[in-house]
């Protein structure tokens, strides 16, 4: 922005450490200073503009109390400020897009140490915010406009409403921040930083401090304290362009802030620091709104056009990152989300376009939320959405309604469409045309109040308590809404008027800083100009023009100068009247003026015409004319110029000069278009290209000439120097760039502005292509002959305006005395230009204040007037802000001015009310005039038909009376009717022409003949064929009775279909019957499985193994006894468990205490069921039995039967009545028979004799009905003439043609097809003269007849008797034929009327069953969905009972399994205690080998190969436990080590503690699987126990809400109306003996019900006497079995205190009887012991052979023993002998024989054979040890064995364990022997 540029340029960035803050005084803004060193400058323009002012300027500096810190403090913070904001500009730079991080101080910078900002550190305001650009060295006063009042209210901004506390509020109010006392009405200000505009406010949770973000290039987000309004933060680098919204986490430390296109960033800011901690691209479109959870401050979301995101803060492992999860709507449309809220559980709740409330859980839609009836919850966009206790959603429908949290909470889908109805606890309706889009709370006096901001342009103050006491909404302020269209300011004081496109106009007093009225009208302002003083002195008269074309006059006036009627009071300010309406245009006014002199006023509109009018007490119209395009605005020249002329700007470029119309001279007989008014005409022709292109010449050219004269200097230096200059060959110049081509936009260029210069001089401001320029135009002389759209004028002068080219002029205004031009610009800013001579020139635009006031974007503005004495200037813009600034006078001046409203006109309080033009589409002034114009023609074209139409009339009279005198010439004088013919070749030629087109019609209707008769053929069989039964009448003969059938349509074929299949009942109940069958299947399966298992185990433990060895006599009799015990024992359990069974039966059989009588209960049953229960239905304790339950297949099924009952009964009256009919039709035909039988009889009768022939009856056509489609060509015709007949007459009752054919096109001809009524009729009624009777004569023969004979008289009188007789009896069968009919159909139809009342009865009910069928629809939806529910959950209980079941029978397996290697383990440490015997000194040792931990190595690798995700804590875990079975076995191996056996230990016994240590190690291992099994299945039980409970619980809640549903159903039903007709005698609830009018308290009963009811009293008296006397009855009984039973319990208790004394004092102590009888013998015990005895003998036996065979061993052993001692003393005396010899010969030979005296090698030899002899023995015995302990394993007897013989006679025996053994040669038993043992045992010698 170029304004933007120049407001930060002229504001240098001040240093922070200072603490110096200006004041913030109300109502101004008093901080517009500057440094002092520019002040002395400003100060100087001061006195060269307006040196009366500059005093007052001085003085309006004061300041705040501030903090002192020293100076050292002040430079480090400095210092660190800096620092810091280089470093994060630096960051900003090279973060990522997405997902991105910023890394810590000490990755960065370790070696630095980090340095802090302090908490009172301030910045000075004075030197951050925008100062007003001003041009340098042009003595422009700094302060030459102050602001004074912001009037409006930018309401469209989406958050733009703050409350710090309970009476300030603050809102963005363009480049300030409007800090509100509600108590005082007192504004402050905040300008921004760089003049770019403000993107949000925020307050802090604690309300201490509050965020601005700006709006700009670089924009900063600014941190102000509060209340003292001090800088405190200052957050740079955070987005490009804009910040769009912000928010401070739930503590306040960090700050989350989005900024818009084309960045989008989303930053997270350490703000007190000014760090950025974390930023990343939040989406590629325009994000609304971000926020913080308030329960988990890592997350956030961010919402914008069509969609939403959720961010999380992660740590990682390269730092913290921002990582975002866009929502996927799925099924669900698109929307842009303005409103959202976060749950605390993590869920977010976000608001749609079309109303509803969306449930967002992981990134996905969980269900979208809506009212009942699918109903939206808002009827709009939902705006807000507030967590305050429960969830308040606030929409643009004006409603905010509050929901039920905990039920959004748990909110989730109930079918695919995705929707659950929801309804609102509370809803307040604000008001009519109110649209919310934002609300804060703040609490007064410790009560919640809500201030909201309403779109429409309010600001509202709500009660969202919902109590008795809850304030009605209050409207606090309210404003324009949206854009402002015009202002003006009163030419007389200091009030001025703005309309905008709200409907409203609204008047303020900008001295008072107030609005003092406001009227609205059903269309929106768009123009408006107050009327000067010369048209009204008061200054009170205001034209307004409207969008749809209407221009209202208004008048503003004091109602205080108003007479005061008794008892009433004006206390309004001023009001605004209605003075007059009329519509000009057909499309908006955009420009108003009034001409200099006040006699005309001009308005011009977007329909390319400007209309004046005549300015008096009532405006009257002039004329209007027609301009090339849409106008833009509209000047009267000024005093100065000679002419009064008019100014017409266009938006295409036109520019047009007329002069005032006089009314005189004008024409509005039939138009009021000004058509021969002098129009002068300029069509821009763009130059700005010529333009560009002059000046890059001009620049190029400059550059050439600068070179050449560079080039002469040179030359010339080289001359003085004496330098010869060479003459060189030119230089080839570069080639420079082509000019760029003339550019001419093909639309042509908006004109914004323009303004009177001279007379036919203008100056234009464009925008578009040709902005940056102020345009001097000039309309030509000779223009009048040239079409304007041809012309391509250009303008004689052009001035560049600075930084104007994207940024044009939208509004110039000036001063009184015109030294002053306010110019509006596009982006908002107000620039002043000071005008020198009151002329406009390229100086003069060079030097200008300029100051951003309005919103950037959107804010341009829209008006721009100073007040009527030059000290104030009003501004208004689109934001639809209004300000009011102080011309170069401070506000002290200004008080004691005051704003005087107009005085009332004299006689306005008896003036009516002026009409106003309320409908949008209504005529203009012009079409008004049109239309009159075009009826007058049409009277007139009315006016000749009538006479053309009489003259024909007249001729045809005349040709009536002619025909008529012919007829009456005799005939022979008589004219034929062909004589009438001129020529009747014409007649001829009309008939063929006739035929010709009755060919071509019949052609020409051909396809549309064969498509009717198709379509009849349709309706034939959509409507007649279809009928089973059509409409008959059947009519009596003598009588007006008659009857006729029913219409009836056949039954569908679906009633058909049902009839084949079998009920829904019978299915569901037999599929209901065969899956219960299949479960008890199951169920008996189990436990017959379960039960076998139980009883084979008890088998197996029972089972006694059978000895089929030899037995002795004592073993059998041993047997013998235990049997009988066995059986005794039997016995004894069979008596204890019959004696049990009784107890257990009478137990059974005693009644509990809620015992109830099976005989009662039925009784109860049968009476519920068939007396019948009158419990209202409608009471809240009723509920709805099963049986009685209503769904709609059984409604169905009910209408279904009802319909076929309807049917059938109707159907079988049809046949009847048709059957009555077919015998009408048999009636008279045989009455015709009758008849002509009885004519012919009369014929031989005399006339006199002769009775009336009876009538004979005949059908009426509506007996008959299908004859009815029997049609033929002259019934055809017959329709025709009638449905002309119908048309004729319609066309007569038609009135004149509609207005809206006019409005089309009112100059439009009559029709020539046009047909006169009249004459059609006369030409249609032909001359009809058929006066010819005929008349029938009878002509009578007299035949002369002979005197007959007496026989003949006799014979003729017989016949005549005859004759008579036969007469009367035909006559009275006729009449008896007829009566008997008539009987027959009176009889019918008594028939049928009953059945019409039980058809009716039927149709009512009928109606009653379909509106429950209605209700029942709409509730089975849910209905199923709850019977789902409870079928699901009673399945899903059943399979978790199934499992918990199969839980329960693993954990037994598992259990036992446990205790068997449980007993394993114990018998492996019995075992090995017994092979340690008794006194061992190496069992401590042997203990800790087998108790030793070692770790398998297989383990390891099965737990890697099962489970890899587990493996590095399983490796981890056996690291460590190795580890310390290293330590400690490290610290072990000192004493012992468990791979060697220690000296003087039994190798056998080491050997077997090593294996029993593994076995150990087995059984632990196993143990240790089981008992982690069974830990899992445990774990899977107790978790299936507590979902099997939950299950239960949400069962029990399922049918108490499918309860509930049937109780609600039931009085949804109940609501329906039932129709019951009652006659008179059957009402008997009569008040005071008269009917009542109010039979709501009626029960309706049948008779037979009433008598039941009342003969049931006189049986329930009678049956309460007998009851109470049976129940005396009882109670006797009662007490005495009480009696009874105390005495038996005192009996009982005494025989037990006797039984307990007994067994006391013979056993010491209370025992079990039955117990004891029945363990009295452990047959077990006794079974073991016969076995015992019976291995006894067996090794008895087994010991006597091994005893023979060791004495046969031992005497063997001695034998060789005897030998071995005998050669042992041979070899003694031998070795005697040797030495002997060998002393001898040493003695004999002493120097020889050397040799002989060393060891001898025999000896040597020998040794070493006896070492290696000893060594194998050794080994021998080791694995013989081996042997032995692995027999020990496998036979436990053979320990004992080896034990026996090894206590025998205390010498060392091995018996052989098995036959194999036994055959082993008797020296390969001694070679185990060692010599030790041989030597050492005490038997040997």
């Amino acid at each position: 922005m170029a304004d933007e540029g120049k407001n930060t340029e002229s504001s240098p960035s001040p240093p922070p450490g200072e603490e110096d803050m200006p004041s913030f005084p109300k109502e101004q803004e008093g901080a517009d200073e500057k440094p002092a060193e520019d002040a002395q400058a400003d100060h100087s323009g001061i006195h060269e503009y307006f040196p009366p002012l500059c005093s007052d300027f001085k003085e309006s500096k004061t300041s705040l109390p501030k903090e002192s810190p020293t100076e050292e403090e002040q430079e480090e913070e400095v210092e660190q400020v800096e620092s810091d904001t280089k470093s994060i500009d630096a960051e900003g730079d090279l973060e990522e897009q997405d997902n991105s991080e910023v890394p810590s101080e000490t990755q960065k910078r370790p070696e630095n140490v980090e340095k802090k900002i302090s908490e009172t550190f301030f910045y000075k305001y004075e030197d951050i915010y925008s100062w007003p650009f001003v041009t340098e060295d042009s003595g422009i006063p700094i302060n030459l406009l102050t602001l004074k009042h912001s009037f409006g209210y930018d309401c469209t901004r989406s958050v733009n409403l703050l409350l710090m506390d309970r009476q300030t509020l603050m809102y963005i109010a363009g480049n300030q921040v409007v800090l509100l006392d509600l108590k005082t009405k007192s504004q402050s200000y905040l300008r921004s930083s760089s003049g770019g505009g403000i993107g949000f406010i925020m307050a802090h949770p604690t309300k201490q401090y509050f965020a601005v973000g700006e709006k700009g290039k670089k924009p900063n987000l600014i941190i102000y304290d509060y209340p003292s309004l001090r800088p405190y933060r200052i957050l740079r680098g955070g987005t490009e362009k804009a910040y769009v919204f912000g928010d401070f986490n739930n503590a306040g430390t960090l700050l989350a802030s989005v900024g818009s296109s084309p960045d989008y960033m989303l930053t997270i800011w350490d703000w007190k620091q000014e760090k950025i901690v974390l930023r990343s691209k939040a989406f590629s479109q325009d994000v609304y709104k971000v926020t913080f959870s308030a329960d988990n401050e890592e997350q956030l979301t961010t919402s914008g056009a069509g969609h939403i995101r959720f961010w999380k803060m992660n740590h990682t492992f390269t730092g913290l990152k921002l990582q975002g999860a866009l929502g996927r709507f799925g099924k669900t449309a698109l929307s842009n989300i303005i409103g959202y809220v976060e749950l605390p559980d993590g869920k977010v709740i976000s608001g749609t376009e079309w109303g509803n409330l969306l449930l967002w859980e992981g990134g996905l839609i969980k269900v979208e939320l809506c009212r009942a009836g699918h109903k939206p919850c808002h009827s709009g966009p939902v705006s807000q959405l507030v967590l305050d206790g429960e969830l308040v959603t606030v929409g643009k429908d004006g409603f905010i309604r509050v929901w039920n949290f905990e039920t959004i909470d748990a909110a989730d889908a109930v079918d695919d469409t995705g929707l659950l109805e929801v309804e609102p606890m509370n809803e307040l309706h604000v008001g009519r045309n109110v649209s919310l889009s934002f609300m804060s709370k703040v609490h007064d006096c410790g009560q919640p109040v809500w201030y909201a901001q309403d779109t429409n342009g309010a600001i509202w103050k709500l009660d969202l308590t919902f109590s008795n006491m809850t304030c009605d909404p209050e409207c606090l302020y309210t404003f324009h809404s949206g854009r402002i269209e015009a202002m003006s300011v009163s030419p007389v004081t200091y009030l001025m008027a703005t309309t905008a496109l709200d409907r409203s106009v609204r008047i303020y007093d900008f001295i008072s800083n107030s609005q003092l009225s406001e009227i609205r009208f059903k269309q929106g302002g768009t123009a408006l100009t107050w009327a000067p003083r010369i048209v009204n002195p008061k200054g009170g008269v205001i034209a307004v023009g409207f969008e749809d074309g209407v221009v209202r006059i208004i008048e503003v006036y004091d109602p205080k100068g108003l007479p005061v009627l008794a008892g009433q009071t004006n206390t309004e300010n001023a009001q605004i009247n209605l003075k007059q309406a009329f519509k000009p245009h057909a499309a908006a006014v955009t420009a108003l003026a009034y001409e200099r002199n006040g006699d005309v006023l001009a308005t011009g509109s977007k329909d390319k015409t400007v209309f004046f009018f005549a300015v008096e007490d009532k405006y009257e119209p002039i004329g209007f004319i027609c301009v090339p395009g849409p106008v833009q605005a509209l000047q009267w020249s000024p005093p100065s110029h000679v002419k009064s002329t008019l100014l017409i700007l266009c938006e295409n470029g036109f520019a047009l000069q007329v002069p005032v119309p006089l009314p005189e001279e004008q024409d509005t007989v039939s138009t009021y278009q000004i058509k021969n008014l002098p129009t002068q005409h300029f069509h821009f022709y763009s130059i700005k290209s010529r333009i560009k292109l002059e000046e890059e010449i001009a620049l190029r050219e400059k550059k050439r000439q600068e070179k050449e004269k560079a080039k002469l200097e040179w030359i010339k230096q080289q001359q003085k120097s004496g330098k010869e200059i060479e003459e060189e060959d030119p230089e080839e110049e570069p080639e420079e760039e082509p000019l760029p081509p003339l550019y001419i936009p093909e639309e042509p260029s908006p004109i914004l502005c323009g303004f009177y210069s001279s007379p036919g001089k203008f100056w234009l401001s464009l925008g578009g292509y040709d902005s940056g320029f102020l345009y001097h135009c000039e309309f030509s002389s000779n223009d009048h002959q040239e079409d304007p759209e041809n012309r391509q004028d250009e303008p004689f002068e052009v001035i560049p305006i600075e930084d104007t080219d994207n940024n044009p002029i939208h509004q110039i205004s000036f001063c009184t005395n015109r030294l002053l031009m306010f110019c509006g610009m596009q982006n908002g800013a107000l620039r002043v230009y000071p005008l020198q001579d009151k002329d406009i020139s390229v100086n003069t635009l060079k030097e200008y204040w300029s100051l951003n006031v309005h919103d950037n974007d959107y804010g341009q503005i829209q008006g721009i007037c100073s007040s009527f004495d030059d000290r104030f200037l009003i501004t208004c813009g689109g934001d639809g802000n209004i300000f009011s600034f102080n011309i170069l006078s401070p506000e002290d001046v200004h008080k004691e001015l005051k704003a005087k409203i107009p005085s009332p006109r004299s006689g306005l309080e008896k003036e009516k009310a002026a009409e106003d033009i309320e409908d949008p589409n209504a005529y203009n002034i012009e079409e008004v005039k049109q239309k009159k114009e075009y009826e007058r023609k049409m009277k007139e074209a009315e006016e000749k038909k009538k006479k053309k139409r009489e003259e024909l009339m007249a001729l045809r009279n005349e040709f009536l009376f002619l025909l008529q005198k012919n007829q009456e010439l005799p005939k022979h004088m008589q004219l034929h009717r062909e004589q009438y013919e001129m020529d009747h070749r014409i007649f001829e030629e009309l008939r063929r022409q006739t035929a010709q087109r009755i060919q071509l019609v019949q052609k020409e209707l051909a396809w549309e003949h064969e498509k009717h008769l198709i379509g009849l053929q349709k309706l034939r069989n959509q409507f007649r064929n279809s009928l089973e039964f059509d409409t008959v009448v059947v009519h009596a003969i003598q009588s007006n009775h008659q009857i006729s059938t029913y219409r009836l349509l056949p039954m569908s074929e679906k009633y058909y279909q049902d009839k084949e299949h079998p009920s829904w009942k019978r299915t569901v109940l037999k599929r209901a019957w065969k899956q219960e069958e299949k479960r008890e299947i199951i169920r008996e399966t189990r436990r017959t499985h379960r039960d076998s298992r139980v009883c084979e185990g008890e088998a197996e433990k029972l089972k006694i193994p059978e000895v089929r060895k030899p037995m002795t006599h004592y073993i059998e009799s041993k047997r013998e006894q235990i049997r009988r015990i066995v059986e005794k024992s039997d016995k004894m359990k069979d008596k204890i468990m019959k004696r049990k069974a009784e107890w257990d039966e009478l137990n059974k059989s005693k009644p509990s205490d809620d015992y109830e009588n099976p005989k009662d209960a039925e009784d109860i049953r049968e009476a519920q069921e068939n007396m019948g229960c009158y419990k209202l239905k409608t009471a809240t304790k009723y509920r709805v039995p099963d049986h009685k339950r209503m769904n709609t297949e059984k409604k169905v099924m009910q209408l279904t039967s009802l319909e076929v009952l309807i049917h059938k009964r109707k159907a079988n009256m049809n046949n009847e009545i048709m059957s009555l009919r077919d015998l009408k039709v048999s009636t008279i035909d045989e009455i015709k028979c009758l008849v002509q039988e009885l004519k012919s009889i009369q014929a031989a009768l005399d006339l006199s004799e002769r009775l009336p022939l009876p009538l004979i009856p005949q059908l009426h056509p509506d007996e008959v009905p299908e004859k009815k489609f029997e049609y033929d060509s002259d019934i055809l015709l017959k329709f025709k003439e009638e449905q002309e007949a119908k048309a004729k007459l319609q066309e007569q009752l038609e009135v004149s043609p509609s207005s809206r054919a006019f409005r089309h096109g009112f100059l439009r001809a009559p029709s020539i097809k046009e047909i006169d009524p009249m004459a059609q009729a006369a030409g249609a009624r032909l001359m009809k003269i058929a006066s010819s009777v005929v008349t029938e004569q009878r002509k009578i023969f007299e035949i002369e007849k002979a005197e007959p004979t007496e026989m003949e008289l006799d014979i003729l009188k017989r016949e005549k008797i005859k004759n008579l007789y036969l007469q009367e009896t035909l006559i009275k069968k006729i009449n008896a034929l007829v009566i008997n009919f008539d009987a027959e159909l009176r009889f019918l139809r008594h028939k049928k009327l009953k059945l019409d009342v039980q058809m009716k009865s039927a149709d009512l009910r009928y109606i009653t069953w379909y509106e429950e069928l209605l209700i029942l629809k709409n509730l089975e939806k849910h209905e199923n969905l709850l019977q789902g529910r409870v079928n699901t959950l009673i399945s899903e209980q059943e399979a978790m009972q199934s499992k918990l079941n199969s839980y329960l029978a693993q954990m037994e397996d598992r259990k036992r399994e446990i205790v068997k290697l449980q007993e394993r383990e114990e018998a492996l440490y019995a075992n090995f205690q017994a092979s340690l015997g008794e006194n061992n000194e190496f069992a401590h040792f042997l203990t800790k080998v087998l108790k030793k931990k070692i770790k398998c190595m297989e383990e390891k690798e099965v737990g890697r190969e099962a489970d890899e995700e587990d493996e590095n804590e399983e490796e981890n875990d056996e690291e460590s436990s190795l580890g310390i079975a290293e330590e400690n076995s490290g610290s072990e191996d000192e004493v012992f080590d468990d791979s060697v056996c220690p000296k003087n230990c039994n190798e056998a016994l080491f050997q077997n503690t090593i294996q029993l240590r593994q076995k150990r190690l087995d059984i632990e291992k196993a143990l240790t699987e089981e008992k982690k099994v069974s830990a899992n299945l445990r774990k899977k039980y107790n978790a299936l126990a507590k979902k099997a409970k939950v299950v239960e619980t949400s069962l029990d809640t399922a049918d108490r809400e499918l309860e509930t549903f049937q109780w609600e159903k039931q009085q949804r039903l109940n609501e329906l109306y039932v129709v019951v007709p009652l006659k008179l005698h059957q009402v008997e609830y009569l008040v005071n003996g008269e009917m009542p009018s109010d039979f709501s308290q009626a029960l309706v009963f049948t008779n037979q019900s009433l008598e039941y009811l009342q003969k049931r009293i006189v049986d329930l008296h009678n049956e309460m006497i007998m009851q109470k006397e049976i129940y005396k009855a009882a109670q006797e009984q009662r007490k005495q079995l009480v009696q009874d039973k105390k005495e038996m319990e005192i009996k009982i208790r005494r025989l037990e205190e006797k039984c307990n004394h007994l067994m006391m004092e013979k056993f010491g102590r209370l025992v079990d009887f039955e117990a004891v009888q029945a363990h009295s013998v452990n047959i077990r015990m006794e079974e073991l012991k016969v076995q015992i005895m019976e291995k006894e003998y067996v090794h008895s036996q087994e010991l006597k052979e091994w005893e023979e065979r060791i004495l046969d061993l031992q005497q063997h052993l001695m034998k060789l023993t005897k030998e071995n001692t005998s050669k042992l003393q041979q070899l003694n005396q031998f070795c005697l002998e040797k030495q002997q010899l060998e002393t001898k010969l040493a003695s004999l030979e002493n120097a020889p024989g050397e040799e002989f005296q060393g060891t001898r090698t025999t000896a040597i030899k020998e040794a070493a054979r006896l070492e290696s002899r000893l060594k194998h023995m050794a080994r021998d015995t080791a694995h013989l040890r081996k042997e032995i302990n692995l027999l020990s394993r496998k036979d436990g007897c053979l320990r004992e064995e080896l034990a026996l013989l090894s206590r025998k006679d205390g010498y060392l025996f091995l018996q052989p364990s098995s036959p194999q053994d036994a055959e082993t040669p008797i020296t390969e038993l001694f070679s185990v022997l060692t010599p030790e043992m041989v030597t050492n045992s005490p038997s040997l010698p």
